[in-house]
């Protein structure tokens, strides 16, 4: 009857290590698939809208978080989402562009020609987000916007007035 105890007995020094660090490795494999990574790991997202006075905002938005932590996103034509904010409750701070609101074509307030070369480029540029630019108050952390994030997706609009 074959006994595995006593085959490794009868291994020679370099074969017995070899078994070891096989074991070792092995039992190391098994303990990190069975710790490893959750199948579903929760992200954390937070998306929504900016708006001053119904008109849609261009610009960034802050998530200030506890621990000093914290996340950013644009704001384009209205619309953010901001990746990995901070879980807890957060200060919210919106710096604006003040972009215009955009037409689809290059060169805005002035007319283009079709001599002009951007003119033939105007169907192959990605389109621009625009948007009203929010008054400086509400570059401060101290701007009275504050929003609990909670594991997962968030969704918050803020409406903002001059």
């Amino acid at each position: 009857m074959y006994d595995p105890a006593r085959a490794l007995l009868n291994l020679s020094p370099s074969g017995r290590i070899m078994a070891r660090l096989g074991l070792v490795l092995g039992l190391a494999f098994v303990l990190v698939t069975i710790s490893g990574c959750p199948s579903n790991p929760v992200t954390t997202a937070v998306t929504g809208k900016v708006t001053l006075e119904g008109k849609p905002v261009a610009g960034t938005i802050t998530f200030l978080g506890p621990e000093n932590k914290s996340a950013m996103g644009p704001i384009m034509d209205g619309k953010y989402t901001v990746s990995n904010p901070p879980v807890g409750k957060c200060k919210v701070t919106i710096t604006g562009t003040g972009l215009p609101p955009p037409t689809g074509a290059v060169g805005v307030g002035k007319e283009i020609k079709d001599t002009d070369p951007s003119a033939k480029m105007k169907d192959k540029m990605p389109p621009t987000g625009g948007g009203e630019a929010p008054p400086a108050k509400y570059t401060s952390p101290d701007n009275g916007l504050t929003y609990e994030v909670v594991a997962g997706k968030n969704e918050k609009d803020f409406a903002l007035t001059k």
